[in-house]
């Protein structure tokens, strides 16, 4: 019966195109709305590392003190206080390198961004993205490997000069050969390429989310924290200090700035509990030793408290979704109108299936295949509106070098694609149920005298 159905709305569109393409329009636009702010929303808000999302935590320690929290009281942000949360996000080096020393995480590492110019082989310099890391990093974060390997924790004590490639850069340096064993040379020094990095772009980029940074591009090189740190590699982020540290590099590692980020990996419930209990044995100890003069004061937040306390939908956000949805109601409440009409119009045809014969359960049927029709040919039409929102959103975001990164949050995916159509027949049969059960109400007798 669905196919006798389905013959019978095509005929019935067929019989009146303009009314019926109205329809489809109508709800065409209202779909492509809510579907772009939707699928943006369903992207900021989904989880960049589902199978260890909450075994990643990163610890914060109150270095600061209350009087560093009264601007976020009064509303403002404090400096150094990128998060909801009332504490830093970040670490000093001190701090960092503490809890390196105490292997309290099975696995955990330090980090920060860096920037460095890289020599081609024909001797042209270029600058790119990097970050110094431990090599827990790699397993930590799941980053795959097209080549070569990771460099080991004898490495990250060597101070070796190893670097880890990603794709696109070791296709850039070396266009024609696997990178793996080649030397480059990164501020005038040589490194040596142990691997490079299969295509990874977490979005968000949960493991640094500073001053934007989640939806930035992943980096283009990685290579050993404590190398880093010997050559005195700049930073290339954001760096909070209450009062200007010391000059010169060892100034700044023994400063209370805060520029280091930190993760470590807690496998179980009872491991978390070890580790809070650490953090706060470990600030009681500096408060003890003179160096703190208040109470101590830390949290511990996995993937998915740290994306929900440093990535706040945008009101402007939020807004818009209100708007989209209330202009998808809007659609639908034409488009009841518009079915209103149709099915009235069409009432001498409805009695006469009625006098030969046609029950009031095939009425509603024959009437609600029609609005799925007209559902599925809106949600085409959607489809197409929200490519070309998501088109313009990457046009307007591609900044700071995080092409790849919006362009992912903004994709037109399968998902997207089946969630788009399923809402859009959903909400106009829905739409269509009281119309529908108006035409079945049709009386055969006073429908074929009036004929």
């Amino acid at each position: 019966m669905l196919g006798y159905y389905l013959k019978l709305a095509v005929r019935s569109f067929r019989r009146d195109i303009g009314l019926a393409a109205l329809m489809v329009i109508v709800l065409g636009f209202g779909i492509g709305a809510s579907m772009t702010v939707l699928t943006t929303l369903r992207a900021i808000g989904g989880d960049p590392i589902p199978d260890k999302s909450s075994k990643l935590f990163v610890p914060q320690i109150d270095v600061w003190g209350p009087q560093s929290r009264v601007g976020r009281a009064g509303g403002g942000p404090g400096r150094g206080f990128d998060s909801g949360s009332e504490l830093p996000d970040r670490l000093t080096y001190r701090d960092a390198m503490a809890l390196m020393q105490a292997h309290q995480a099975i696995r955990q590492t330090a980090m920060y961004g860096i920037s460095l110019d890289v020599t081609q082989p024909d001797g042209v310099p270029f600058s790119v993205t990097g970050r110094a890391a431990y090599a827990d990093f790699f397993q930590m974060f799941e980053v795959p490997l097209a080549s070569g390997r990771a460099w080991s924790r004898d490495e990250d004590q060597q101070q070796a000069n190893v670097v880890v490639l990603s794709t696109a850069l070791a296709g850039r340096l070396f266009p024609h050969t696997n990178a793996v064993g080649k030397t480059v040379s990164l501020e005038g020094q040589q490194y040596r390429i142990i691997g490079v990095i299969a295509p990874w772009n977490p979005v968000p980029r949960y493991y640094d989310l500073t001053v934007g940074s989640g939806f930035r591009d992943s980096e283009e090189l990685f290579l050993p924290f404590s190398t880093a740190i010997d050559h005195q590699m700049t930073l290339n982020g954001k760096l909070s200090c209450l009062s200007r540290p010391a000059s010169g590099w060892e100034g700044r590692l023994n400063s209370e700035c805060l520029w280091i980020e930190f993760w470590a990996e807690l496998p179980n419930s009872a491991a978390v509990q070890d580790y809070r209990r650490f953090l706060y044995n470990y600030a009681a100890e500096q408060r003890q030793l003179g160096r703190f003069h208040w109470p101590p004061l830390v949290e511990l937040h996995d993937v998915h408290d740290w994306l929900a306390l440093e990535i706040k939908v945008p009101n402007t956000l939020r807004v818009s979704a209100v708007v989209a949805f209330g202009f998808l109601a809007v659609c639908l409440i034409n488009a009841i109108g518009l079915l209103l009409a149709r099915f009235a119009g069409r009432a001498a045809e409805l009695g006469v299936r009625r006098a030969l014969g046609a029950s009031r359960r095939d009425i509603f049927l024959q009437c609600l295949a029609e609005t799925g029709i007209a559902g599925l040919l809106g949600g085409i039409i959607g489809l197409a509106l929200t490519a070309a929102g998501l088109a313009g959103q990457r046009a307007l975001h591609n900044v700071n070098g995080g092409v790849a990164a919006v362009s992912q949050l903004t994709s037109l995916s399968w998902g997207v694609v089946l969630i788009t159509l399923v809402v859009a027949v959903s909400a106009t049969v829905c739409a269509g149920l009281y119309p529908g059960w108006r035409a079945s109400r049709v009386q055969p007798g006073w429908q074929l005298k009036v004929q």
